[in-house]
């Protein structure tokens, strides 16, 4: 069945944030949409494509209304990264993610929840905002990620080039001359970051889990919420060959620090019987994935439904 897309946009700060609306003519708007949220370096697009492919695509296809967002200065968000952009992921977290979350529910009024789903850097922004947020506690139905790690702490000598030398130096040396990483121009990453954010996430994947703007303690936020009413269901999913920025290891010690309890993890490799050991973004875009992982994704979310 064919489904339709449209850009959504949403006015923010001097700009508007991009939100991409993905579903079929006939889907079901009092069950709950699905949002989801890219990495670093990265936008929206690692979800969809014009031609129907991608995930947030093939959940379209099975009846759901998802949305994929593009943070501030990412993919058809505007305005695009310029020199002197001053926002980092502190905003993404206090209130782009808020925002998009009150836009999405007042659409689809008297449903309350919302599932969220992120690639990558993308799942350690949505998990701040629930530590942090009783929005988020109360309204967020599920969180499932693909890759996603809070610190890096596997140790290799293809870690030490990608990370080491090329994010932590090479990196902030190119946003210095340029005023932002100008990561699509470099051949880094599908876009672009901002000084900020990207100083923000080398001391997080190297140190501890606070935020730079007003040094809210997230770890201490997550160990509470789990304490206490919990975490929503979680899913955490990374591939045997994703070696560095979802190294399997690291996704289990992001799950670990957040003390999610009815969490699910699950890594795609060939001896768990995958077509593939994929990558970080081979658990998304590869062309075998909606033959293989992808209809269990699907069954993860009508398991909520009940079917």
């Amino acid at each position: 069945m064919n489904i339709i897309q449209q850009s959504l946009y949403i006015p923010y700060r001097q700009g508007q944030l991009h939100l991409r609306q993905i579903k079929r003519s006939d889907a079901d708007m009092h069950r709950p949409p699905i949002l989801m949220l890219h990495g670093a370096m990265s936008n929206g697009r690692v979800f969809y494509s014009d031609k129907g492919k991608g995930l947030g695509c093939y959940l379209a296809e099975a009846g759901y209304v998802v949305y994929v967002l593009d943070t501030l200065g990412r993919g058809l968000s505007t305005p695009k990264l310029s020199a002197g952009a001053s926002h980092g992921q502190g905003e993404v977290i206090c209130e782009q993610l808020p925002l998009v979350q009150h836009y999405i529910l007042s659409i689809h009024q008297g449903v309350g929840k919302v599932h969220w789903c992120a690639h990558s850097w993308g799942g350690v922004l949505m998990a701040s905002a629930i530590a942090r947020f009783d929005l988020f506690q109360t309204s967020v139905a599920s969180l499932l990620t693909f890759g996603s790690k809070r610190a890096i702490k596997v140790r290799s000598f293809k870690k030490w080039l990608m990370v080491d030398l090329a994010w932590n130096r090479l990196a902030p040396a190119i946003a210095m001359g340029h005023g932002y990483l100008a990561a699509d121009r470099w051949r880094m990453g599908m876009d672009n970051e901002s000084r900020v954010s990207l100083s923000q996430s080398i001391d997080w994947v190297r140190g501890d889990w606070v935020d730079h703007d007003d040094n809210f303690d997230y770890a201490k936020a997550a160990t509470k919420l789990a304490e206490g009413a919990g975490w929503p269901k979680s899913w955490f999913i990374a591939g045997l060959g994703d070696k560095v920025l979802g190294n399997p290891s690291d996704v289990q010690r992001m799950i670990a620090e957040c003390h999610i309890r009815d969490v699910k993890y699950t890594l795609l490799s060939k001896a768990n019987g995958n077509k593939h050991d994929y990558g970080h973004a081979d658990m998304l875009i590869h062309k075998d994935a909606v033959s293989d992982h992808l209809p269990s994704v699907l069954a993860w979310y009508n398991d909520f439904m009940g079917k």
